[in-house]
């Protein structure tokens, strides 16, 4: 029995012993370089953390197991799932600390305990979730290919000792290590003393995305490009910068960009590049899913630092308006933002916005002028919110059915009752909200309970309940029942000597009167509810058991003569809704096995049985169960025991109880096939209508009066205390090069969401003239009408996804679309779509004519460079890409 899987093998501590000690440990653990810590999937732990908190030993919400498996591609290979998200879908807790949950509550059955090391990247400790899994080959042999997992703290001569072993090299044989990438070229690695992560091998079985597309954008940023391609920033790199990064950043974009653009490849890897990026920033290590507007703030402040011709930055103190003309303070602003800012990129993106802040209190208006990039800018959010949910009827003949229902999206689960109500003509007052996970309950929501508590991935179903009446309903139960198969094999090594039980199927949720609680009853309600998919057997069919039983004299026999009744109930015993031919005793798992105790007692060799009189066997056969019912915990996997008065369910709370199959028994009465249908309502076929928003919007709202949050508030300089004041920014002036960032992604306090809204951008004669507070511009002032040169967009959601982006080349004026190493033409009518996450803006005055003709035949290896040139980011390949090593011999 390995320790992974164990049960607890000792009483664990009381609740709060048990919710101090971890919490201590997650408090005061530290990382360091070498340590362990263990993935735990989320639920579980917050439910752990619910359990102990309740401080109730007999609590609904005990975890049972811990439980990993949603983390897992598949329980075949237990790989990871990508890109799981830490306190989303996993937590990580140090050693110490997991082998006190593992002593407490065990492990599911052959789940491996997911073990992780902390290791030492640059600029930050991490664990390290997701191990590099590279292909590795000898002599390019990809029939012969390996899979190995490194850290990426591993020394390349690691992978070389490896794959020594691996393929039998004899020693002291002369070696040779290839990096393969996707397009077949390979790079030899020569010092085999750098890391992993410095040599940028990724993972080849699994496609991750660390966004590139803020930097194929800049690429067609014409102003940027040619001070780079011109080598300008050699007279202006500034290597004494605290802010900056010794010109580092810079420097490795320099050689990026005149890689793209010199004519001589097809695809450039900017292997420095990602090195640079992760070093001084360590979001940006691994291989993660990265934000293309984090990225791209980064790189333009990072390039601004390291180019900044201001060497030494005097301290400026700021001022208020109090009250002076607006021209005045804007131009002081920025006088003193170039005193302190002064390079290309302030000269290319930088422009000026009016902030202006309003005490609720004391009425103080506050005005400065400060700098900008970039505008975020919101997307107008829709109050309402689309559901898919599962409603489960009374009917136990009517399959679930799947609806889609628009709700408020502040609203509440009683919102969502009401909209299923106007489908369904069912009341609302006869449904309850559930969350189905993994066979079981997750959730159970009272209806005054946010649905923004509710995931749009969550499996959410709604039961319809039945109508009790008035004596009833002050007995009412809700039970949610649970669905086991038993295995064929005891489980002795869990402590007790039950059998092992897997859950399967949907679980139910009924209502009904308390004292219709008992097994009997409750047998004969659960064969009706599952009535569609459980077929009871021909009564010419039924199955039998054979009992044994010993018997005195003829007592005994009188006692065998007068059992004519079914399932040791008499006919006068029956429940009023009626008795099954096929019920047999209900007797629980304990009276089975004093039954057995009591026959070994008054075998030939019990001393105890030769003082007794002389029995007799007998034999009858009884019919046997399709099922037997037990009491459990929310999680299914832990029996709780009989309820008061011997009835099949424990009151202390929310009710569970499961129905336990013989594997023999579920095979030849449970259709499987049948349990897993649903229909669609007409509502699934309605196409969803796609909301469209003008960008003009999107700037009025970024313009819009606001109050600031509690989080965020403002000193007061009059009332000397922070408020909540109310705030407003307007344009004042615009760049050269106006990057606008769509905000899609939205996150409050009770919710986050990504919005697929498309928002509609022109690709020419963006004016900006009714959005600037400046209405009157002075003689050689540039106008304020912007062209589009680039667009970045976003597939996915919150967590994943995918980057492409949209450029126009700025020699020959053709737009292109990239997409990870593929470069296609691009029409205009292709580019306004709901995913585009980055607009790029040139203004009119500055763009130029195309110097070369707009090409007649796709992108070619011999075309012009801006044609067939892509960079292609290592980890952002396709699978395989720069994740192949492969080792030459003598």
């Amino acid at each position: 029995m390995t320790a992974s899987s164990r049960s607890a093998a000792a009483e664990p501590p009381g609740l709060e012993t048990q919710r101090r000690e971890v919490e201590s440990l997650l408090r005061d653990c530290e990382l360091r370089a070498g340590d362990s810590w263990y993935v735990v999937e989320r639920r579980w732990y917050e439910q752990w953390k619910e359990f102990v908190e309740t401080g109730d030993q007999n609590s609904s919400s005990f975890p049972g197991q811990i439980d990993n498996t949603e983390l897992f591609e598949d329980l075949d290979s237990y790989h990871l799932k990508e890109r799981l998200v830490e306190n989303e879908d996993f937590v990580l807790v140090p050693a110490e600390a997991w082998h006190k949950l593992l002593a407490w509550y065990g492990m599911v059955d052959g789940q491996p305990a997911l073990e992780r090391k902390v290791v030492d990247l640059p600029s930050t400790l991490k664990v390290e979730v997701y191990p590099v899994e590279i292909f590795l080959c000898l002599h390019s042999n990809m029939d012969n290919a390996i899979t190995a997992q490194f850290s990426r703290a591993d020394r390349i001569h690691s992978i070389q000792r490896v794959m020594c072993r691996a393929f039998s090299v004899p020693q002291g044989s002369e070696c040779r290590l290839w990096m393969k990438s996707s397009d077949s070229s390979c790079e030899r690695l020569r010092n085999v003393h750098v890391s992993v992560l410095d040599a940028c091998l990724s993972t080849g079985m699994v496609r991750t995305h660390t966004d590139r597309t803020g930097p194929h954008c800049l690429s067609n940023t014409p102003p940027l490009t040619e001070y780079f391609l011109r080598s300008s920033y050699l007279e202006e790199l500034n290597f004494t910068n605290p802010l900056g990064m010794k010109g580092e950043i810079a420097e490795a974009y320099a050689d990026v960009i005149k890689q793209m653009w010199s004519g001589r490849h097809y695809s450039v890897v900017p292997r420095i590049f990602k090195t640079k990026v992760g070093h001084f920033a360590s979001q940006f290590l691994g291989y993660q899913q990265h934000d293309s507007q984090e990225l791209l703030s980064f790189l333009l402040d990072g390039l601004h630092e390291d180019l900044n011709r201001v060497k030494n930055k005097e301290y400026i103190e700021l001022r208020d308006a109090d009250g002076r003309p607006d021209q005045e303070v804007a131009e002081e602003a920025w006088r003193n933002h170039r005193r302190r800012n002064d390079s290309v990129i302030v000269d290319t993106f930088h422009g000026l916005f009016k902030s202006t802040l309003v005490c609720p209190e004391c009425r103080k208006v506050s005005v400065t002028f400060d700098p900008f990039c970039y505008l975020s800018v919101p997307l107008p959010v829709s109050k309402d919110r689309v559901m898919e949910v599962f409603f489960v009827s009374l009917d136990p003949n009517a399959k679930p059915v799947q609806h889609r229902v628009v709700v408020p999206k502040a609203g509440k689960v009683s919102d969502l009752c009401a909209a299923l109500s106007e489908m369904t003509s069912i009341p609302a007052s006869q449904m309850v909200v559930a969350d189905v996970f993994n066979h079981r309950f997750y959730k159970i929501y009272n209806a005054d309970e946010s649905l923004s508590c509710i995931l749009d991935r969550d499996d959410i179903f709604v039961y319809e309940l039945s109508v009790l009446g008035e004596e009833e309903q002050e007995e009412e139960v809700l039970l949610a029942l649970y669905l086991r198969e038993r295995s064929h094999y005891r489980d002795y090594g869990s402590g007790s000597n039950s059998y092992g039980t897997s859950l399967f199927g949907h679980p139910l949720l009924l209502n009904l009167p308390r004292r219709s609680c008992t097994r009997e009853a409750l047998y004969t309600l659960f064969l009706q509810r599952l009535a569609r998919y459980v077929q009871p057997p021909d009564p010419s069919e039924e199955v039998e058991e054979e009992e044994e039983e010993e018997e005195e004299g003829e007592a005994a026999a009188a006692a065998a003569a007068c059992k004519t009744q079914t399932n040791g109930i008499s006919d006068g015993n029956v429940p009023s809704h009626g008795k099954l031919p096929w019920q047999r005793r209900n007797a629980c798992a304990e009276e089975e096995e004093e039954q057995k105790e009591e026959a070994a007692a008054c075998s030939p060799g019990s001393l105890e049985g030769a003082e007794q009189p002389a029995k007799r066997k007998t034999c009858r056969k009884k019919r046997k169960c399709l099922f037997t019912i037990q009491a459990v915990n929310s999680n299914g996997t832990t029996e709780r025991g009989m309820g008061e008065g011997g009835s099949a369910v424990s009151f202390s709370s929310q009710p569970y109880v499961a129905i336990d199959w013989d594997p023999d028994m579920k095979k030849r009465f449970y259709n499987e096939n049948e349990a897993e249908k649903y229909v669609k309502h007409g509502s699934m076929e309605v196409p969803q209508q796609q909301t469209t928003v003008q960008l003009q919007e999107c700037i009025e709202l970024f313009t819009t009066v606001e109050t600031l949050e509690e989080e965020n508030p403002w000193y007061c300089p009059v009332c000397k205390k922070h408020q909540l004041a109310t705030k407003k920014l307007d344009l004042w002036s615009l760049p050269e090069v106006l990057i606008i960032h769509l905000k899609r992604f939205s996150y409050t306090k009770f919710s986050r969401e990504k919005l697929d809204s498309i928002v509609d951008f022109p690709l020419r004669d963006l004016d900006f003239s009714g959005c600037l507070l400046r209405k009157n511009l002075t003689n050689g002032e540039p106008p304020s009408r912007y062209d589009l040169i680039a667009v970045s967009n976003h597939y996915g959601g919150l967590r994943d996804g995918h980057y492409t982006s949209y450029a126009r080349n700025k020699d020959n004026g053709q737009w292109y679309y990239f997409d990870d190493s593929k470069v296609t033409y691009a029409r205009e009518e292709q580019i306004v779509t709901n995913a585009a996450y980055l607009l790029f803006y040139h203004r009119q005055d500055k763009i130029r004519k195309p110097t070369l003709p707009a090409p007649s035949a796709s992108p070619a290896p011999s075309a012009q460079p801006a044609n067939d040139i892509t960079s292609c980011s290592n980890d952002d390949a396709e699978p395989g890409a720069a994740s192949c090593v492969t080792m030459e011999t003598d």
